[in-house]
């Protein structure tokens, strides 16, 4: 599109997120006129820690943050799988993207704080909840509650795997339970019992289980995860003490010591929960990126990677294509084969034996399609 068109387009971002306010970034520097709206009164981004892989920090090197970015976080050169008792599984170096070789660990309340930090004053508006979202063909009408409408010629809908613009325009299919629960604390590298001494990510497989270490130098901490089989769907489930060191059973005791000496108030706990893919992402005046799009399980650690990744290909379409509906066909054509596959490999998580352990005679809805094959990364 012409820069005059780019700079007279009214765009729309619901959900201030990875994928919002990188999208709202990307945008905004095309000339466009962006609006980023969230249902959230604050931003708090719990959970813990997420690596930025060098494709992803090259697109922030593009957009001209990139300083922003790596002031919170830790440079990594590779990765470890090990077994529960620590031996050695593989080693390998992150996957370079030019000259970027590192990947960057962070915490994902610091993430977000920096992306949204380098957005324009007043360019987010909090406490708009989403209501309604109509595809009026040469634009879009959004409604949020209280009765406020905007209208935008571009729709963008980065609100997460529970996407209202997904479940009203694109596929009203609900978000699948992977059969796992994810227990994410962030602990002092002191209370690591000497298990970090660099800043690489390190992954320990048992059976059912995966226990991720997670350097955070930058705030002298450890992002301490565990991924462990489990039947109660619950999107929040209670889980105690003793039911975080029975996943752990049989580890090295050093992460089993981690384990006991966690702070229940400060672990949270969720059930892991993907999408199918949605066939289509878009209308002709809006789109879907992110979580929104394609959300994926942790395993290859790609769901906030590949919603920066979205959001650079969003802008890219729109500067290359001579119509706004052409460039949202180009960016799905290009982001889409890559995130399906990636939602597909990320469900590869465990044996057919091992869900049979937690699910006899059946499966989970999301490993239906394949046997697993033990996966790099913590997303």
């Amino acid at each position: 599109m012409q820069s005059s068109d780019l700079s007279n387009l009214k765009i729309a971002v619901v959900g201030a997120g990875y994928g919002g306010a990188a999208a709202a970034k990307a945008l905004s520097l095309l000339g466009a006129d962006v609006t980023v709206y969230e249902q959230a009164s604050r931003i708090r981004e719990v959970g813990a820690g997420i690596g930025l892989r060098p494709a992803t920090m090259n697109r922030f090197r593009e957009w001209g943050v990139f300083d922003a970015i790596a002031g919170v976080s830790s440079p990594s050169r590779y990765f470890e799988i090990l077994t529960a008792d620590c031996a050695p599984v593989l080693k390998e170096a992150w996957p370079a993207d030019g000259e970027q070789v590192h990947t960057h660990l962070v915490h994902r309340g610091d993430f977000i704080d920096a992306l949204l930090g380098v957005l324009p004053e007043g360019m987010v508006r909090l406490g708009h909840r989403l209501e309604t979202v109509e595809d009026k063909g040469d634009g879009a009408v959004l409604t949020f509650a209280g009765g406020r409408r905007v209208e935008a010629d571009l729709v963008v809908g980065a609100d997460g795997i529970r996407s209202v613009v997904r479940r009203q325009l694109f596929s009203d299919a609900p978000p699948v339970f992977s059969g796992e629960h994810a227990y994410r604390a962030v602990i002092d590298v002191d209370a690591a019992h000497g298990m970090v001494t660099d800043d690489n990510l390190r992954m320990y497989i048992g059976r059912g289980t995966k226990v991720y270490l997670l350097p955070l130098r930058h705030r002298n901490q450890v992002s301490f995860d565990i991924t462990a089989l489990c039947p109660d769907g619950t999107w929040t489930p209670e889980v105690t003490k003793d039911d975080l060191l029975a996943t752990v059973e049989g580890f090295d005791e050093r992460l089993v010591a981690i384990t006991r000496d966690l702070d229940m108030d400060t672990v949270n706990i969720r059930a892991v929960y993907d999408i199918d893919p949605v066939g289509t992402w878009h209308s002709d005046s809006v789109v879907l990126v992110g979580d929104a799009a394609h959300s994926m399980l942790h395993h290859q650690g790609q769901g906030a990677n590949s919603a920066i990744e979205d959001a650079g290909a969003l802008a890219d379409a729109l500067r290359e294509a001579a119509t706004l509906p052409d460039a949202l066909a180009l960016f799905q054509a290009t982001r889409k084969p890559v995130t399906d596959a990636l939602q597909r490999i990320s469900r590869q998580g465990w044996s057919e034996d091992e869900i049979d352990d937690v699910f006899p005679g059946q499966k989970p809805a999301s490993q239906t399609s394949a046997p697993a094959a033990p996966a790099a990364t913590e997303e």
